[in-house]
């Protein structure tokens, strides 16, 4: 009944860049080392550790897999003195697998190939992969560790059957992407893992920013109680260390630190950072510019840009035309002020009216209408560009997800740009993350954010001249986006039938502009773009009544 052996377990929580095989064994190599150095017996790596993830069509090439081997081998090679678990896709008689292998005295000394494929949401697995069908246990120092990866502890199959083939704890591999409220998620999964088996086990999590998607990391241990005993911090890079010891043929984990999870609001500001930040620095980008409006949606995104690559790497630029208000200029240069960012104004006034100028014979005897916005936004657009082209930094385009749903918003315009900082952030949570960043330092000035929101394209504009209020439309946009509810269904939770036979159309009318859309981060459930993949020509929407939407801008 004493105590018998320990082991000392290193999860390697860390930040990788999706193809660059070489660097990410490199960085496997340099953590492993670290880890022995910390007293490790195991050092245990994200999901596909190698390629990043998620690697999409590199897995289709076939030179991939020689690299992997190389890769491997060189690991192999430089790490001999404590053991390691990290992610792969390896092919197998001309079949690929999502595989995690165990490396140990120079040699890959045991794989595991993943169970569960998941083939929704963001994920398409099966595109690329084969499944497995076995369970791995490897011996550890006298510890049975069962292998799983990722999806595989979203279902009952691959843990039970892991421990039924001897496993006295569960090392389970992730490269599981962020959005709101996915950490509770995913500890209320392994809690029910463990309440079925009785056994410990350690979820080892990606960080890092890939395209739109965001991984969080938070890796953690639940112990054999179903209790959480260590949670590593969320957005942050490191190696972060279990104690376990062996009673009675049993493993039993140490109580190790807690980081609390995150609020929502907090975590969802971390993610948008740490996306600028990876998708900037990840593409060799100087840094990054941004046309500052005077309003909520830019302010936002200048803050975020600051705290992601420092004020010294971003440049913002205000572009007034003749329906800018001075208040705009005012409150966009308050806040380059207070964040120490470079400032230019660049009146578009005579690149406007140039445009005019040439276009006067095609615009004869037709009334000034959306067109004329356009080319405000568009003007602004092509600067903003000009500017990237020559210094080298990228444009941060600043739409909402509620601008970007019913199509408010500027082809070659507002929308230009490498990166759309807000694309997932609905307008309502716009205002909440602006005041959680004034929470920090009070850097978006007050009537920025108390002021109705205006294009500043026509004379007197509102959003609400075009739009329902922003609280209302949010409401309708979750239910429609990411609940799939239908008008019906919608209407019958109590909102207004023509608002949402209104926004509806706008939402399906405008799918090829969201198709030109940059990336952006992604934080909600159904992200536009990897999540939600709807025809660009559909009839799908055309019993709707025909009714009048805003073609801004």
């Amino acid at each position: 009944m004493g105590h018998l052996s320990q082991l000392r377990i290193a999860m390697a929580q860390i930040n990788l860049l999706v193809g660059d095989i070489e660097g990410n064994a490199d960085k496997i190599i340099d953590y492993a080392h670290r880890a022995k150095e910390a007293g490790a017996d195991l050092a245990v790596f994200p999901e596909l550790a190698l390629t990043g993830y998620p690697p999409e069509d590199l897995l289709l090439r076939p030179g991939l897999y020689h690299r992997i081997e190389t890769a491997l081998q060189n690991i192999c090679t430089a790490v001999q003195d404590i053991a390691i678990v990290l992610g792969y896709p390896r092919m197998v008689d001309d079949v690929v697998f999502n595989m995690a292998g165990t490396i140990r005295g120079g040699k890959v000394e045991a794989e595991y190939k993943k169970q569960c494929l998941p083939n929704y949401s963001v994920f398409d697995e099966k595109r690329y992969f084969n499944a497995g069908d076995k369970p791995c246990v490897v011996d550890m120092n006298g510890f049975s560790l069962g292998i799983t990866i990722c999806e595989d502890i979203w279902q009952p199959g691959p843990m039970d059957q892991a421990y039924k083939a001897g496993a006295g704890m569960v090392i389970n591999l992730n490269a599981s992407p962020f959005h709101l409220g996915k950490a509770h998620e995913r500890e209320q999964v392994l809690q029910q893992r463990v309440s079925e088996t009785g056994i410990p086990v350690a979820y080892v999590n990606l960080v890092g920013g890939q395209d739109e998607l965001i991984f969080d990391g938070g890796s953690f241990i639940v112990n054999q109680q179903s209790r959480v005993v260590q949670r590593s911090p969320a957005f942050e890079q490191g190696l972060y260390y279990l104690d376990c010891r062996l009673f009675d043929g049993q493993i039993k984990v140490q109580q190790g630190h807690c980081t609390p999870v995150m609020e929502d609001i907090q975590s969802a500001y971390q993610a948008l950072v740490l996306g600028v930040r990876d998708y900037i620095n990840k593409n060799g980008f100087e840094g990054a510019v941004i046309g500052l409006s005077g309003g909520i949606d830019s302010a936002l995104t200048l803050a975020v840009a600051v705290d992601a690559l420092g004020a010294d790497r971003v440049e913002a630029v205000s572009m007034p035309s003749r329906y800018t208000a001075a208040m705009s200029i005012e409150d966009a240069r308050e806040e380059t002020q207070k964040l120490g960012v470079e400032f230019q104004v660049i009146p578009i006034e005579p690149v406007f009216n140039a445009f005019l100028e040439s276009l006067s014979h095609e615009f004869a005897d037709k009334v000034a209408d959306t067109t004329e916005e356009n080319i405000q936004a568009r003007c602004r657009g092509v600067m903003l560009m000009a500017i990237s082209n020559k210094k080298g930094k990228m444009v941060l385009s600043t739409g909402n997800k509620s601008e970007m749903a019913v199509g408010y918003s500027t082809l070659y315009g507002d929308m230009v740009g490498g990166f759309c900082v807000l694309k997932d952030v609905p307008k309502t949570l716009v205002y909440k993350l602006s005041r959680y960043r004034n929470g920090q330092q009070q850097v978006i000035p007050e009537r920025v954010i108390d002021r109705p929101p205006s294009a500043e394209l026509a004379p007197d504009q509102k959003d609400e001249d075009s739009l329902p209020p922003y609280d209302v439309l949010d409401a309708i946009l979750e239910r429609y986006i990411e609940q799939d509810e239908c008008a019906p269904d919608i209407i019958k939770a109590g909102f207004d039938p023509e608002v949402v036979l209104k926004t509806i159309k706008m939402v399906d009318q405008n799918e090829y502009k969201r198709r030109q859309a940059p990336p952006g981060v992604r934080i909600t459930r159904k992200a536009f773009g990897r999540d939600r993949r709807y025809p660009i020509t559909s009839g799908f929407g055309r019993s709707a009544p025909d009714r009048k939407t805003p073609q801004k801008r």
